[in-house]
């Protein structure tokens, strides 16, 4: 997968940044900074195309998604995160993903699919991914989820849900939610920014 590595203090979690339709690897590398400027980075570019827009994963329309297809692209992205920390030498089990739009939608199905894939999220504008999902065992693991009550994109009830689910699976959720729409804010990342340094 097309990627950009910065390597930042071992002692610090890795940051995985993963960008909404349209963006590519460079599109959240100032959001990371502005989270924590020390840790490494892993910025990773979705490998699927929609109508010349970057994605992570296909969907049949808005709000509906290619569940075989999510499947697949959750196995392949889990899988490069193993392999690029064999190849930069960072520890897999200290990965924090911070996700918007698409990127945090799988980013939270990588928490609902595989146990043990990140160490906690940041996902800003999520919808719940696979309401089928059997979701592992998730104690203890820390997720900041950023939304907006005009968000059009996903309407509230949907992010409260995947809060819900997440946190009946025993994940230690926290939820900041503007009067905004689907756009990721200044606020927004400064409250995540200030959940990540109290989380890490």
């Amino acid at each position: 997968m097309k990627h950009i590595y910065q390597q930042g203090n071992e002692n610090k979690p890795v940051l995985l940044m993963l960008h909404g339709t349209g963006g590519t690897e460079h599109d959240l590398l100032s959001v990371a900074s502005m989270i924590d400027k020390e840790a490494s980075v892993l910025s990773v570019r979705g490998n699927v195309s929609e109508n010349g827009m970057t994605r992570y994963f296909k969907r049949h329309a808005p709000g509906i998604l290619d569940q075989e297809d999510l499947a697949y692209r959750t196995d392949e992205l889990f899988e490069f995160i193993k392999q690029a920390a064999d190849d930069y030498g960072f520890d897999p089990s200290r990965v924090v993903a911070v996700g918007y739009s698409n990127g945090a939608n799988i980013a939270a199905n990588l928490l609902l699919k595989i146990k043990g894939s990140l160490a906690g999220a940041i996902l800003y504008h999520p919808m719940i991914p696979n309401k089928d999902a059997v979701v592992p065992d998730l104690s203890e693991v820390p997720v900041f989820i950023g939304a907006g009550i005009n968000d059009q994109m996903v309407p509230m009830e949907e992010t409260e849900k995947l809060r819900d689910i997440l946190q009946e699976n025993g994940a230690n959720v926290s939820m900041k939610v503007e009067t905004n729409g689907h756009q990721l804010t200044g606020t927004e990342i400064d409250a995540s920014r200030e959940w990540y340094e109290q989380s890490f």
